[in-house]
């Protein structure tokens, strides 16, 4: 189901929401969206976290020009101007909106929060792991954050998972580099995971980019790091 929350700037975001059925207190975890917005595979996503037990909630970050985007194509003439309007300032607000409404809920326990993001969520979960005290974190493909973003490495609170495809020609090796150069220099705990054979998107099962392979795997390294990290 659709949550609306307030944002500190005066806006009103839409989140979606997916509980777990066991017992209560439960596990929370921010989902961060790729361009194509909180689609059905980002809303499937959310429901399988609340099937391991965590509330997951999806917020749709390009809520304050384009409410309710969703797409499952790859059509970046359509995406990258969409991208291009989002702030760090409005991401940082709705990343600290976010945090505030799952940790006010009452089935949540706010020391086990953890967030996770795809390409510009990517980005988001960075942001998010260094603004709000996160458990841990998990970045796909993590776009924009070098080296706009490095100073921030010295800030970030829990774990960080980095997930990258060593065919993603917007995210090359130098910057896939420089952000673990940087977390590493800050002594932050954090994992690298490259994919030799696959390309960016490689888990947006919507699109011609999707590899079951790297998919599968990645889904099971990030559950394992979110078991170990957020228990």
């Amino acid at each position: 189901m659709f949550e609306e929350i307030e944002v500190e700037d005066g806006t009103t975001m839409r989140a979606y929401v997916a509980r777990p059925s066991s017992p209560a207190p439960h596990r929370a975890i921010l989902l961060f969206q790729d361009a194509l917005g909180v689609n059905v595979s980002l809303r499937e996503l959310a429901d399988d976290f609340a099937s391991h037990g965590f509330v997951a909630v999806a917020p749709e970050l390009f809520h304050r020009f384009a409410p309710g985007f969703e797409d499952t194509v790859l059509d970046m003439g359509k995406l990258m101007p969409l991208i291009r309007k989002l702030t760090i300032e409005g991401m940082l607000a709705d990343i600290r909106a976010a945090y505030r409404w799952v940790t006010s809920q009452h089935d949540v326990d706010a020391k086990r929060v953890a967030a996770l993001g795809f390409c510009m969520g990517g980005r988001a979960t960075y942001l998010a792991n260094s603004e709000v005290p996160l458990a841990a974190a998990v970045s796909y493909y993590g776009g924009g954050i070098a080296p706009a973003l490095l100073d921030r490495a010295p800030r970030l609170n829990g774990a960080h998972m980095f997930i990258w495809a060593a065919k993603d020609r917007g995210i090359t090796l130098e910057q896939h580099r420089a952000v673990t150069d940087a977390v590493r220099a800050a002594k932050k705990r954090f994992v690298d995971v490259e994919f030799s054979d696959v390309d960016h998107a490689f888990f947006q099962k919507t699109t011609d980019r999707y590899d079951a392979w790297a998919a599968k795997q990645s889904w099971k390294m990030t559950l394992a790091f979110l078991e170990e990290n957020v228990p």
